[in-house]
């Protein structure tokens, strides 16, 4: 018997990263499941999750684009006749500071990270609603929690997210919609990748992963535990949380006073 079993979840930004690792461990234990991503499903864990899959669907398609959303989440509907658990992973990371990034720059952050949750959010509660219940869970950020240098459209946009998580708990608690935010720390994935993985920033990369107090960047895997745990039964009383998972990043600082005390 798996945790999910009998139930359809629908996750954008399935293709890669968080989102396919959501993906591939909500079939393991049973779930059909719908993606939704600008990008095609390629070959790794999305296909991995499929095959698992009682059944599974994958929409091509912007989280900014009302029209396609509503599609998208007709379709999942109709093919699958509900949708229980709604992960909104899809995601964009840039920034700099305010007085030097783009408006268009900005607003292409906002509108992926904070309008997408929306609209996505806003097409999928009727359904829940009309079916008794659910589980919605957005992907904010440690960034959603505290500052990081430069990083303004993606904090603002993060922070955005987590405040309305915790708005759309008060809202639909009582009609059986649990809604919860994971805030990961910095995890291996192709996003961070990219922002990282130049000669240039090894410095920063290298303090970036020593801030986590286990040492260590997470993996899109740890991620996906903790979603789990929010779509199923075992969260029931659980709603309007913002979870870090983070390896300790948001504990506090280290300023080499344990080694001094042989803890190191």
């Amino acid at each position: 018997m798996g945790r999910l079993d009998g139930r359809v979840a629908l996750i954008t930004g399935s293709s890669s990263g968080i989102g396919a690792a959501c993906a591939l461990r909500f079939a393991e234990e049973g779930a059909c499941v719908a993606g939704f991503d600008l990008n095609e499903a390629t070959e790794g864990d999305w296909e991995q999750a499929t095959r698992q899959a009682v059944d599974s669907c994958f929409q091509v398609g912007d989280v900014r684009d009302d029209q396609a959303v509503a599609a998208a989440v007709r379709a999942v509907h109709e093919r699958l006749g509900r949708i229980d658990v709604l992960v909104n992973s899809a995601g964009v990371g840039a920034g700099g500071p305010v007085h030097q990034i783009e408006p268009a720059e900005w607003d292409r952050v906002l509108d992926i990270n904070l309008r997408g949750t929306f609209l996505v959010s806003r097409h999928v509660i009727p359904i829940m609603l009309e079916q008794g219940g659910g589980s919605i869970i957005h992907l904010a950020s440690v960034e959603g929690i505290e500052g990081f240098e430069c990083g303004s459209a993606y904090n603002a946009s993060k922070g955005a997210v987590v405040l309305l998580t915790r708005n759309m708990a008060i809202d639909y608690g009582r009609l059986g919609i649990r809604v919860n935010a994971i805030c990961p720390g910095f995890i291996d994935t192709p996003l961070l990748q990219a922002l990282l993985e130049t000669p240039e920033l090894e410095e920063v990369r290298d303090r970036i992963r020593e801030a986590h107090q286990l040492g260590r960047f997470g993996r899109p895997r740890e991620i996906a535990n903790t979603a789990l745990f929010l779509a199923s039964d075992e969260a029931s009383f659980v709603t309007g949380a913002a979870i870090p998972v983070d390896g300790g990043y948001t504990a506090g600082h280290r300023f080499g006073i344990a080694r001094l005390s042989g803890l190191e």
